[in-house]
């Protein structure tokens, strides 16, 4: 067979293989292959080969195969696919994948042309480097610098780089000279097909931090009403039997009405107002 027949034969079976895919996982997550290693790709097969199957084939195939399936529902479909993509079929949330795939990513040198990841800052403290002609790198760059003991201390924590900020020649010079890696390299889901909705990266970028603190705060919120209202739930009903005590308590000390709980206390209370009179009665010549 020649190589002419053999690639129209490849492709024909990567559509099927496609198809068949589409049909066998409920999710579908396409993620760029831009500064990806393939080191990272091997381990994210290896963790994931029970839950995900990983995809790499051209976006016309890939177009052409999706059509007619679950996830060909999108008509802007073919604006998404731009560059080299990997097609990740899967029966796990694309919200717990996309956060795996975060952890997985690692630092890499920045290059002139790298678009910031995050924003870059160059923290305060002493480089180790010798002052010289790199004083004016970082003037351009606009981190304010002193020099003591023969460094150049750096005297404040500076941004370099907004994230989204294309990275210039000598800005990527010099944070290679203060060994920093601030691009972060690996799999992102660009945007993943759940449930008949088309999720962007930035629906699948969830801030777990917040989101705890946030239903931290309603769960408080939730039971102060509750126990305000005197709504009995099994988290607050005995907090609200305990108020109640108090209350009830408080409202038998103030009207004298004697109980088994309050007796010593209420003798205290008339021992003091008995002593009390007895004072003013004796300050009047009552004996």
């Amino acid at each position: 067979m020649s190589s002419r027949s053999a690639y129209p034969l490849k492709k024909e079976q990567m559509f099927f293989q496609i198809k068949t895919l589409a049909q066998n996982y409920n999710y579908l997550c396409i993620s760029r292959l831009e500064k990806v290693r393939s080191v990272q790709l091997m381990m994210l097969r290896k963790m994931l080969r029970n839950d995900a199957k990983f995809f790499v084939v051209k976006n016309k195939v890939a177009l052409r195969a999706l059509m007619g399936t679950k996830f060909g529902f999108d008509t802007k479909l073919e604006e998404k696919f731009r560059g080299q993509n990997l097609l990740i079929f899967t029966n796990q949330n694309p919200f717990k994948l996309s956060i795996l795939l975060s952890k997985n990513k690692v630092s890499l040198p920045a290059k002139a042309g790298d678009i910031a990841t995050d924003d870059i800052i160059i923290s305060a403290g002493n480089t180790g480097l010798q002052p010289g002609p790199i004083l004016s790198e970082f003037k351009e760059a606009g981190v304010p610098t002193k020099i003591d003991s023969g460094s150049i201390w750096i005297t404040k924590d500076t941004v370099v780089a907004k994230k989204g900020d294309v990275i210039s020649p000598k800005l990527a010079g010099l944070l290679s000279k203060l060994n920093i890696k601030p691009i972060k390299a690996g799999l992102t889901i660009s945007f993943a097909f759940m449930d008949g909705v088309v999720l962007s990266e930035e629906d699948l970028l969830l801030d777990l931090e917040k989101i705890k603190n946030e239903i931290q705060s309603a769960y408080l919120e939730a039971k102060n009403l509750s126990i305000n209202s005197n709504y009995f739930t099994r988290e607050t009903i005995s907090e609200i039997l305990c108020k109640a005590h108090q209350q009830a308590y408080g409202l038998a000390l103030n009207a004298g009405y004697i109980t088994k709980e309050n007796i010593p206390v209420l003798l205290q209370k008339y021992e003091i107002i008995g002593k009390q009179i007895y004072e003013k009665l004796k300050e009047k010549g009552y004996n």
